[in-house]
């Protein structure tokens, strides 16, 4: 396995719950070889360790930034790991974002030269509420092209 595409957020919780369902909408679509799948619901401590030795992490969670519900975001990883220290901080604290921070220290080189992390602009964190419909369609897109860009990149646009 060379790339690594990891869900994040919570399940239970709304627009929250889009990375652990896209990974599982990925799985149904079919893998590319060499692509693998991660639900890293929300154990940053966990998303350290799956990273290990892989050529490309790819995180993918809910976010609230006061956008339009539903807005894709693509960030290089290398611009979310510097984080502040982490005084203070407990295993529940413990988030992806200080995963990439976390695991850049612990890894060494082992950390993967790429990470991207896509952040879908949340419209509802109810708790016990499905996914809302622009959060769905941004998320079922992602899916499909990533899909897409990882066949190019494995298989050499086979």
């Amino acid at each position: 396995m060379e790339t690594l595409i990891i869900g994040c957020g919570n399940l239970l919780r709304g627009d929250d719950a889009v990375g652990p369902i896209l990974v599982r909408i990925i799985y149904d679509m079919g893998l590319p070889p060499g692509v693998g799948l991660a639900d890293g619901g929300t154990a940053g401590m966990d998303v350290a360790f799956r990273m290990r030795g892989m050529e490309h992490v790819i995180i993918v969670d809910a976010c609230r930034t006061g956008s339009e519900p539903g807005t894709l975001y693509k960030v290089p990883g290398e611009e979310l790991e510097n984080l502040p220290p982490l005084t203070g901080i407990n295993l529940h604290a413990f988030r992806w974002d200080h995963a990439l921070a976390f695991g850049r220290w612990l890894l060494k080189d082992e950390y993967p030269p790429q990470v991207t992390v896509y952040l879908i602009e949340a419209e509802s964190l109810e708790h016990g509420a499905d996914l809302t419909p622009r959060v769905r369609e941004t998320m079922e897109k992602l899916a499909q092209r990533l899909i897409a860009e990882l066949r190019v990149v494995t298989e050499g646009g086979n």
